[in-house]
This record gives structure tokens, C-alpha cells and sequence, in this order.
């Protein structure tokens, strides 16, 4: 039996988030032949509306509004409960950001909806949409299944392959206006301090390149800035590194900073906590770099090469450059 299934696009500097197009991906196979929807929120956003249709949405609804510019709970769960009025999905899937993590709790509390986050992979069976998630920091997975009403699940990035981009392809647009309520206006932004990695975003990168308490210094992390400049890669961190202030706790990577499951993923002077561990062990391939033979990072690493990092970085940098040039 084919479903109606509902995506919410996120917008970040300027462009559509990748897991934007991974969850219209999971929808064509939700679907199975029925309506999907995609749903954009904020000022100027229906310019998006033509690639969200490339990638299969059948309908874009735009709620163009100045209020919905900067994310607040309050403010998107009424929004998207104002389209899901004018459409009554079966399935609603947003990517497991943080506004997801933050937005679907809420919404499923409100639509008395099942829940399942931070899904990998999904299948479709006997007509029931079975999700799969990690449990245990990682080293397990289960699957899960909302047997009835609504479905609400967010989609963990670089994890749902994206199909290819169909231009003949056109969505209908709806446009809707925002009806907040008095209390969905309670909470209003003022300012918005990034301090994240720069350029390319760290959970949806294809290439990560990591520090850990082996880079010594923040003067250490430049060089692996500029090793990620050279790969078009996201810098991230262990907490390690963090703790010792050589770089912001926006680009820890672990079990209580961010998961990602890149294609590449260095990791430069970082022994291999658990913490760490979990939130990177799922990436295709793993290089490490650790003077320590003995350090748990060559456990679960793809090549590991026992040498100071300092001795490796300029090696691999000039060798980078060469290949672009």
C-alpha cells in the first residue's frame, strides 16, 4: 500500500543540507508509488524548490516567513503542523541535525506519533517501514518499526544513498501562510555565534580530518586545516583535544559531541577512547597517525601508520598539492 510521506528541507549558508536529498531518497522507497511532499521554511526559500522536485517531492510547500529564519521549537513545530494539516502524511522524516534532534520530539509528542531517531538505513516489509539505528555507542544495531499511526524518524547523514537527480522532474508548489500561535513566538533569537569548522559542514562531510591530545597546541590544528582546505574536508576534534582548549567543543567528535560516518576519516594523534570511538567507527575507511603502536585506534583503522604526526602532515600535504596541481 503506497504512503504519503513528508520531508522537512533544511536551508544552512545558503544551500540545501545533503541529508535534505538522503531523506527524499528514503521517501521514494516509503512511498512506494505515493505522494511525496517536502516542506521549506524561512525568508527567499522557494528558490529550493526546483532541485527538492529533481530529487522526487511531488509537492514543495513554502512557508516564507522572516519569523521562521532563525530555528526555534516552537515556531517549526507549528509550521510543520500547519502543512501537515493541508497534507496528512503517513511518514514524516527529517535529517537527524540538530534541529532535528531538537524538532522531532516535540512533534511526534504533539501528533501522537511513534518515533524512531538516528536512522542508518530503512526497508520497507509486509508494508511496514523497518528502521535501523545503533544502539550501544555504536557497537550494535536494531531495527525498529512503528506497527500504528504516524511515523516520525530522523535520518542520520552520509548514511541513505541519494539517487540520481531526475531534471525532468517538476514539483507543485503550495504556498501557505504562517499562522503562529501567541506562544510559538515566546522565544525569539538574537544572535547567532558559529563556532563550527570552517566551510564544508562536519556531520555531512565526505573527508574529516581529526586532532586529538597528539596535536599539542591550537598552532597544531592549522596544519590540519590546512590539510582539510587541500581535501575540501571538515577539521574535527576528540574531547581530548577540546578539553586541552586546542580547539572548539563545536568540532568534538564522540559520543557526546557529533556522529559522522564520512568516506575518509584521518585521525591525527588520537589514541581511541571509546567516546571518541563511537562517534566515528561507522566511517568507510579510517587512517591514523599515532606514535603509540599500541594506541586502540589501530584497532578498528583502515591504515595505521606509527610516526609523529608533525613528520606526516607535511609528507601527505605536498603529496596532496602535486596530485591537484
Amino acid at each position: 500500500m503506497s504512503k504519503k510521506v513528508l520531508v522537512l528541507a533544511e536551508v544552512k549558508d545558503g544551500k540545501l543540507r545533503n541529508v535534505s536529498y538522503e531523506a527524499l531518497s528514503a521517501a521514494k522507497k516509503i512511498a512506494d508509488g505515493g505522494e511525496i511532499a517536502s516542506v521549506l521554511l524561512g525568508s527567499n526559500v522557494e528558490q529550493y524548490h526546483s532541485s527538492l522536485g529533481h530529487y522526487g517531492a511531488n509537492k514543495v510547500y513554502l512557508l516564507e516567513d522572516p519569523k521562521l529564519d532563525l530555528y526555534t521549537t516552537d515556531g517549526y513545530k507549528e509550521a510543520l503542523l500547519q502543512v501537515i494539516n493541508e497534507f496528512p502524511a503517513d511518514v514524516i522524516l527529517v535529517g537527524h541535525t540538530g534541529i532535528g534532534r531538537d524538532l522531532t520530539p516535540k512533534l511526534a509528542q504533539s501528533l501522537k506519533a511513534g518515533m524512531v531517531s538516528d536512522s542508518t538505513a530503512l526497508e520497507v516489509v509486509d508494508n511496514q517501514v523497518v528502521f535501523t539505528r545503533p544502539i550501544y555507542a555504536g557497537k550494535a544495531f536494531v531495527k525498529k518499526t512503528i506497527k500504528e499511526g504516524k511515523v516520525i524518524a530522523t535520518i542520520r547523514p552520509n548514511n541513505i544513498p541519494v539517487d540520481e537527480p531526475d531534471t525532468g522532474l517538476q514539483a507543485e508548489v503550495i504556498k501557505l501562510t504562517y499562522q503562529p500561535s501567541e506562544t510559538a513566538l515566546l522565544v525569539k533569537v538574537r544572535d547567532v555565534i558559529r563556532k563550527a569548522s570552517k566551510g564544508v559542514d562536519l556531520t555531512e562531510a565526505k573527508i574529516v580530518v581529526s586532532g586529538g591530545r597528539g596535536v599539542k597546541s591550537k598552532e597544531g590544528f592549522e596544519k590540519l586545516y590546512e590539510l582539510a582546505d587541500l581535501l575540501n574536508a571538515a577539521v574535527g576534534s576528540s574531547r581530548g583535544a577540546c578539553d586541552a582548549e586546542y580547539s572548539d567543543y563545536s568540532l568534538q567528535v564522540g559520543q557526546t559531541g557529533k556522529v559522522v560516518t564520512p568516506d575518509l576519516y584521518f585521525a591525527f594523534g588520537i589514541s581511541g577512547a571509546i567516546q571518541h570511538v563511537a562517534g566515528m567507527s561507522n566511517s568507510k575507511v579510517i587512517v591514523a597517525v599515532n606514535k603509540d603502536p599500541e594506541a586502540p585506534i589501530f584497532q578498528i583503522a583502515d591504515y595505521g601508520i606509527v610516526a609523529d604526526m608533525f613528520d606526516v602532515l607535511p609528507i601527505l600535504i605536498d603529496e596532496i598539492k602535486k596530485m591537484n596541481a
